[in-house]
C-alpha cells in the first residue's frame, strides 16, 4: 500500500514491466527477454507482474475478476497483507543484524502479493487494494487465523514464518497453472519469493532445534504453539470446490500432503518429529475464511488502519 502512482505516467509508459528474472505463464510466441508491451495478464518470460500492471488494466476495462475469483483473491491476499504488517514488527528487534533485513524483506515480498491481489479482487467491487485494506472492518477480513497470531519470541515467528512458507509454495505452485491469468501470473512471481522464505526458515528451524538446549525448548514450544492453525489452511469449502473445478484456484486440502512431506523431512532432520508428535496436537475451529476471527486480528488493524483513517484520501 503505497501513495498513489500518477496515472498520466502509467498511461503514457503503458506497461513498463521491470525485468525480474523467467517468469512464464505459458505465453506461446514471447521472446527469451519479454516483452515490455505484454499485457499485464499475460506477462511474458523476463517480466514481473506488479500491482500498477493490474490496475492500469483494470481502469482500461481489460481484466475484472468474477465474484468467485475476487473472493478467493481477498483471501489470499489478505494472509499475506496481515503476515506483513507482524513482520513489520522486527525491524530493528531481530536477534541479529541480518535477520533485520531477511525478516523486512520477507514482510516486503508478502506486501506485494498482497497488493497484487487486493487489486485484482478489488475490481470485482470497484475498490482499490487501499480501500481492502484500510476501510474494511475486522468481519470483513477473510485471513486465516495463523497470520494473525502475535510473533512472540523469535522462534515463534520461525515456527509460524516455516508453516506459511510451505504452505504458500504449494498453493502458489499449483496457481500457476490457473486458468485465470491474473491469478497465474501473481502467483508466477510470488512462487521464486516464497521459495527463499521456505529455504530460510527451514535453515532457522534447523540451526535451533542442532543449537542449545534453550534453542531447542524454544523451537518445540513455538510449534506447540502456531501448530493448532494449521488444519484452517487446508479446509475446503464451497468457494474453493467451485473454483477448482473451473480451473481457477485449487481445492486447499490437495496441497496437504506435499506440504506434510516437505515439512515432515526438515523437522526429521531437526529430530523434531517425534518429539514434537504434531498428529497430537489439537486443532482450533478456524473460521477467518469466514470473517470469524481471534482476539489478535483486532489489534493488528487498530494501528495499521490509523493513518488512513485519520487522514483519508492523504497521499506523500
Amino acid at each position: 500500500m503505497t501513495a498513489p502512482a500518477n496515472e498520466n505516467e502509467n498511461e503514457n509508459k503503458d506497461f513498463a514491466i521491470e525485468g525480474h528474472g523467467d517468469i512464464s505463464v505459458g505465453v506461446k510466441g514471447a521472446g527469451a527477454s519479454g516483452d515490455g508491451s505484454a499485457s499485464a495478464t499475460r506477462i511474458t518470460p523476463g517480466n514481473a507482474l506488479r500491482p500498477e500492471d493490474i490496475a492500469l488494466e483494470i481502469r482500461k476495462g481489460q481484466v475484472k475478476p468474477s465474484d468467485d475469483v475476487a473472493e478467493y483473491a481477498l483471501r489470499i491476499g489478505d494472509d499475506g497483507l496481515i503476515l506483513a504488517q507482524r513482520l513489520g514488527h522486527w525491524i530493528s528487534r531481530a536477534p541479529e543484524l541480518e535477520e533485520d533485513v531477511a525478516l523486512g524483506n520477507i514482510a516486503l515480498d508478502q506486501l506485494g502479493h498482497a497488493r497484487s491481489f487486493l487489486t485484482y479482487a478489488g475490481a470485482a467491487w470497484d475498490k482499490s487494494e487501499d480501500d481492502l485494506a484500510y476501510f474494511r472492518r475486522e468481519h470483513e477480513f477473510r485471513s486465516a487465523h495463523l497470520f494473525e497470531q502475535p510473533n512472540g519470541d523469535f522462534a515463534v515467528t520461525i515456527a509460524r514464518q516455516f508453516i506459511v512458507s510451505y504452505y504458500q509454495f504449494e498453493l502458489y505452485k499449483r496457481l500457476t497453472a490457473s486458468t485465470d491469468a491474473t491469478i497465474a501470473a501473481i502467483a508466477a512471481k510470488a512462487l521464486k519469493e516464497v521459495d527463499y522464505h521456505r529455504d530460510h526458515s527451514a535453515q532457522w528451524v534447523l540451526r535451533l532445534a542442532g543449537g542449545t538446549e534453550e534453542s531447542r525448548r524454544r523451537i518445540v514450544q513455538a510449534f506447540k504453539l502456531v501448530w493448532p492453525y494449521v488444519e484452517e489452511l487446508f479446509e475446503d469449502d464451497e468457494l474453493t470446490a467451485r473454483l477448482a473445478e473451473s480451473g481457477a484456484g485449487v481445492q486447499p486440502s490437495s496441497l496437504r500432503a506435499d506440504f506434510d512431506q516437505l515439512t515432515g523431512e526438515i523437522l526429521s532432520e531437526a529430530g523434531l518429529d517425534e518429539e514434537l508428535n504434531l498428529e497430537r496436537i489439537p486443532q482450533s475451529l478456524g473460521g477467518g475464511r469466514q470473517g470469524k476471527h481471534s482476539e489478535h486480528l483486532g489489534y493488528v488493524l487498530a494501528e495499521m488502519q490509523v493513518l488512513a483513517r485519520e487522514h483519508p484520501g492523504a497521499s506523500w
